[in-house]
């Protein structure tokens, strides 16, 4: 049954939903940069985005759990739009209690006579009204305890088993059930233009309830609306930010005029948190492989008044030819990873990745380290980060780097100790259920005064 040509369908939020869920699985597209793209494509009312944004999250976090649901209903082979159609129906009559089940239905066939051929809208609607006659089957009939976690959270299992292996089941547990948890809208306070006090008083003079972070002293948690749409955004005094990643930047102990290099940096959020931890001076030298992407950090940059920022594109594993030896006092590498840390974001990746995936990242991550290793001056520091929770690409690069350079020093930075952040070996690993936040690593190392 292959979809028909259509026109979009202007102001159908469960039309728009569908659309970007079959983007998401043709194209590996990323959903949080569907769902802006989507609503003005569809023309979405204001006060249908919010339904929008759960219908496409929630089908996404729950695609395996809602595909073991609607396996006893089906037979044969569907195709992918009737599948995606099925999951979005199937997510607000178990998960959305506000919508009637009969209205989920009837949108559906309504969608499958616009979208469909002949037996389409006959095979949604007896699927879904088998489902509204029967119900759902139970998870708990599933007696492998592996098995049954990655049904309920919608994790594959073999990402469940790997991390069992890292972390235990209690904390896998958790970090399950918590990437399945809507993030909370947090911003970074750009205290070059502002102070922190002026800036939460002009978010709640535009109706923001906003409170402060729970470790970030510049973090603010806005519970209310977008962040930023509001006026104190617009006019440089907020970063659109998650909270755990402001904390590499403070593993680099940074002092006003120093020359620092972020080697992958778009969008440019630690970049420009960088410039005003130095208040705006020295030298803030900004790269991306992508061109394109250097534009997000030049915008961002001007609305938030910063001079210091430099940008130019190109593989940062080639950046030894473009500076000397011993150029920079102190390099972020926050390393392209799985991104298994920001599932809550982008629940699409823990479909879409492989244990291969995982493995071959560790290469670049450790050219890319090797690279500023060379480039750091003697008694500078780097800082390795990621937004993964994988173990193999952060315990496992930084301890294969210092088998490399034995000489290198590794530290603990007193802003982790301080927040009670700093695991056993001295690095950084935050997992989605500590404080809300998205999962995040980091490894702060230093190059000796002298090799002699």
């Amino acid at each position: 049954m292959t979809a028909k040509k259509k026109d979009i369908w202007r102001g159908n939020v469960r039309d728009a939903a569908l659309s970007i869920l079959l983007e998401v699985s043709r194209n590996q597209a990323y959903s949080n940069l569907l769902l802006t793209r989507t609503m003005k494509t569809y023309a979405i009312k204001d006060q249908d985005k919010p339904l929008l944004t759960n219908l496409t999250y929630g089908t996404l976090q729950n695609r395996l759990t809602l595909d073991y649901y609607l396996e006893p209903f089906i037979k044969g082979k569907l195709d992918d739009w009737v599948r995606e159609l099925l999951r979005m129906s199937l997510y607000q009559i178990v998960y959305l209690t506000k919508i009637p089940p009969h209205a989920a239905v009837n949108e559906a066939v309504e969608i499958a006579k616009r979208r469909g051929h002949k037996g389409t809208t006959g095979l949604v609607n007896g699927v879904l009204r088998s489902v509204l006659r029967q119900g759902v089957r139970s998870i708990e009939e599933e007696t492998d305890e592996i098995k049954r976690l990655a049904l309920e959270t919608s994790h594959p299992e073999w990402l469940i088993r790997r991390w069992i292996d890292q972390y235990g089941m209690k904390d896998t547990t958790e970090m399950a059930h918590a990437n399945n948890v809507p993030p909370t809208n947090t911003a970074r306070i750009n205290t070059v233009q502002t102070t922190i006090e002026k800036a939460l008083h002009q978010l709640k003079s535009e109706g923001a309830k906003v409170e402060m972070g729970k470790v970030v002293p510049e973090a603010v948690y806005c519970h209310s609306g977008n962040i930023a749409n509001t006026y104190t955004y617009t006019k440089g005094w907020l970063t659109v930010q998650d909270e755990s990643s402001m904390l590499p930047v403070y593993a680099l102990d940074l002092h006003p005029g120093m020359k620092v290099l972020d080697m992958c940096a778009a969008p440019g959020g630690k970049t420009t948190q960088i410039a005003e931890h130095m208040a705006d001076t020295g030298e803030v030298h900004a790269h991306d492989l992508h061109e394109h992407k250097l534009e997000l950090i030049e915008e961002n940059a001007e609305r938030l008044g910063l001079k210091s920022i430099w940008t130019s594109s190109g593989d940062s594993r080639e950046l030894n030819y473009t500076y000397e030896p011993d150029t920079f006092d102190r390099i972020l590498v926050d390393a392209p990873c799985s991104g298994l840390g920001v599932i809550r974001r982008k629940p699409e990746i823990k479909y879409n990745k492989t244990e291969a995936d995982l493995e071959s990242l560790t290469k670049i991550q450790s050219e890319l380290l090797e690279t500023a290793w060379s480039l750091v001056k003697p008694g500078g520091k780097i800082v390795y980060s990621t937004c993964t929770v994988d173990k193999t690409e952060n315990d496992g690069v930084v301890l294969q780097f210092l088998e490399r350079h034995p000489e290198a020093v590794k530290l603990v930075p007193e802003f982790f100790e301080k927040a009670g952040l700093a695991t056993s070996n001295g690095m950084l690993q935050v997992l989605p259920q500590h404080f809300g936040s998205d999962g995040f690593f980091a490894a702060a190392l230093q190059k000796p005064e002298s090799t002699d």
